[in-house]
């Protein structure tokens, strides 16, 4: 999978420029942290603007104290360039990126007294490995449901819900989680499949149509197998909805809907990790959302699926007791 690094511009939205693609959402970001949209846009701004974010989230607190031509010399570039990074990141202008990233710092203190990173070294001990993944999982989790869009959650909610078939694509890492909302559905009477091949992603996405969503779920949004499945199924008619931690990324061009993770990488990619538990919170989101559009029915599904499997228990209950056979 390519490092964010990667992403070209020219892979946006012809008509997105780096400024008015944030200021269309607005709404949605309210009440987000400038470092969360900072990082899922670092992609797709211009390299000058990437210095700038750079030195804003390598010390966001000194950034909130210094002023717009100390932060300019540090990313070796204009005060223009920095007033321009603030607009494209949807905080209007160097004051207000300042007030936002004080109010941010202190929000982060108030909920913990040490910031652990994500970022494990190879002499860290287990124990603090243990803090360190435990630490970006938590956060992960935190972030991305603080950023989630819930209107267009609502509205993938509802597509999914009247759906005839739900095809979910994901590779890798991104695998797991596919089939992880594949068989969700599943548990709740919904037609769905999971594929991780390219070729079958490809014949699968070929056989949709208009009654059809197609679920692409890539963190770095710009995995080749997974943007050309979700590109064919939107050709063949089918709704499409990508899951991505950037909003800007090549598979945001394919999708009709885009619900958005926060999740970080770092060296050892602990962030790996933590992306995968942040795109299974979009999907328990999203499942539960689902669920509640067909409640009766849903709630018949799960029960019918829970006692297809019961007898596959043990009659033990936790705390080493028999169970009783109607609890079993």
């Amino acid at each position: 999978m390519p490092g964010v690094s990667n992403f070209p511009t020219e892979d946006l939205k012809p008509e997105q420029s780096t400024a008015d693609a944030v200021n269309g959402s607005e709404s949605a970001e309210a009440g987000t942290s400038p470092l969360v949209r900072i990082r899922s846009l670092l992609p797709g701004l211009a390299r000058a603007e990437q210095r700038v974010a750079k030195v804003v989230l390598e010390d966001p607190s000194s950034v909130a104290r210094r002023s717009i031509t100390e932060v300019a010399m540090a990313a070796k570039t204009s005060e223009t360039t920095v007033t321009r990074f603030c607009k494209a990141i949807g905080v209007g202008g160097y004051p207000q990126l300042r007030i936002a990233l004080a109010a941010d710092t202190a929000r982060t203190e108030a909920k913990s007294s040490r910031d652990l990173g994500g970022d494990i070294t190879a002499d860290d001990d287990l124990a603090a490995v243990v803090s360190k993944v435990g630490f970006a999982d938590a956060r992960a989790v935190e972030e991305t449901t603080e950023q989630l869009d819930i209107a267009e959650l609502t509205r993938v909610t509802e597509l999914i819900a009247q759906a005839k078939r739900v095809d979910v694509y994901g590779v890798g890492a991104s695998a797991f989680v596919a089939a992880d909302l594949q068989q969700k559905m599943h548990r709740i009477g919904r037609v769905s499949f999971a594929w991780s091949d390219t070729h079958i992603m490809l014949t699968s996405a070929a056989v949709l149509s208009e009654d059809d969503v197609a679920v692409a779920i890539s963190h770095s949004g710009a995995t080749t197998d997974t943007v050309e499945a979700l590109r064919v199924a939107k050709e063949h008619g089918a709704t499409t909805v990508a899951i991505t931690n950037f909003p800007r990324s090549p598979i945001t061009s394919v999708a009709d809907h885009v619900l958005t993770t926060a999740a970080r990488e770092t060296t050892f990619r602990s962030g790996a990790t933590a992306s995968r538990i942040a795109q299974l919170t979009v999907i328990d989101c999203l499942f539960i959302g689902v669920a509640q559009q067909r409640m009766d029915e849903s709630l018949a599904a799960l029960e019918a699926t829970r006692d297809a499997v019961d007898g596959h228990r043990l009659g033990i209950r936790p705390d080493g007791r028999r169970r009783a056979p109607q609890d079993r």
